[in-house]
């Protein structure tokens, strides 16, 4: 892949707040990239460049509390429902004749339940590294339950956060190279990008809202009872078999809840796929956009 590219900005307005959003390529055909934590828009730097190759007008926003977006201070600011409103205003304010919906971590969280809510239409989804609600709670084993252990300390309050932004951010940034499968992939450059939007603990805590919301706010029991419609959106599923965080079984069964999947497995990425191996893919991606066979991962 070739280097890192500097990325455009521009300031849109949604939901009564302002966001920072990279910006790429032109058209009616929206491609909308929602990023994770603790990410920003930057780990979308190898796909921007391709979608807008494909004719898209791309927008990867920094989620409300990242980069220089607005960051409301309160836990219940970053309930899904806001979240989810976000989402619409960013389609909303571009104004374009079809959206494709993409999503990782996080922001793949939100996409599920944006399809399944069905706010605005969308085209196409794609989701990257985050099962399906419904899946992840068919699936969850006692080994997943112990590698969901940061969501549940990330519900105490202030020491998640002095923990997360100590030596002013560096130690958040590089457990995303430490836990990557090609650690070449993160250099101090791309680490230095996510290390100072994590320099404070001021920074981090909106981060850990998110969490926080789910949680202790109730979000996920809300959206539980709101239930789990089959999303008739084509979906593309990409997931990186290396998560720490996730187990490749909370996959299974996704197709109980999707009508139109395509799910592929990459052997050699981590739950940061889409910046750990961006060429696989950006292959996988530009096929499945195109109508064609979406080629299978390197074994």
């Amino acid at each position: 892949m070739p280097p890192s590219p500097d990325l455009e900005y521009e300031w849109i307005h949604s939901n009564g707040l302002r966001f920072e959003v990279a910006t790429c390529g032109q058209g009616d055909r929206l491609a909308l990239c929602l990023h994770g934590f603790p990410e920003s828009a930057y780990s979308w730097r190898y796909q921007i460049p391709v979608l807008a190759e494909q004719g898209y007008r791309v927008w990867a926003p920094n989620l409300r509390g990242y980069g220089r977006s607005d960051a409301p201070t309160r836990v219940a600011d970053y309930a899904i429902e806001h979240l989810l409103e976000d989402i619409a205003g960013w389609i909303d304010a571009a104004g374009a004749r079809s959206v494709t919906l993409l999503g990782h971590d996080w922001g793949a969280i939100l996409a599920w339940y944006f399809a399944m809510r069905k706010l605005r239409s969308l085209e196409r989804l794609v989701i990257m590294n985050v099962p399906h609600p419904a899946a992840f709670r068919d699936n969850t084993s006692w080994r997943q339950l112990r590698r969901s252990w940061y969501g549940i300390f990330f519900q105490l309050p202030w020491l998640p956060e002095r923990l997360a932004s100590a030596r002013k951010g560096q130690v958040l940034a590089r457990s995303l190279r430490d836990t990557a499968c090609n650690p070449e992939q993160f250099p101090a450059p791309v680490l230095e990008e996510y290390r100072k939007n994590a320099a404070t603990p001021a920074q981090v805590r909106p981060m850990l809202h998110y969490y926080r919301a789910l949680v202790r706010g109730g979000g996920g029991r809300r959206q539980e009872k709101l239930g789990f419609p089959i999303i008739e959106v084509p979906t593309l599923m990409l997931w990186g078999e290396q998560d720490v965080a996730l187990t490749k079984e909370t996959t299974y069964g996704t197709d109980r809840y999707v009508e139109d999947l395509t799910l592929r497995y990459l052997p050699k990425a981590s739950h940061w796929v889409q910046q750990d191996d961006p060429a696989t893919v950006n292959a996988m991606l530009t096929a499945w956009l195109r109508g064609e066979p979406v080629p299978e991962a390197p074994a």
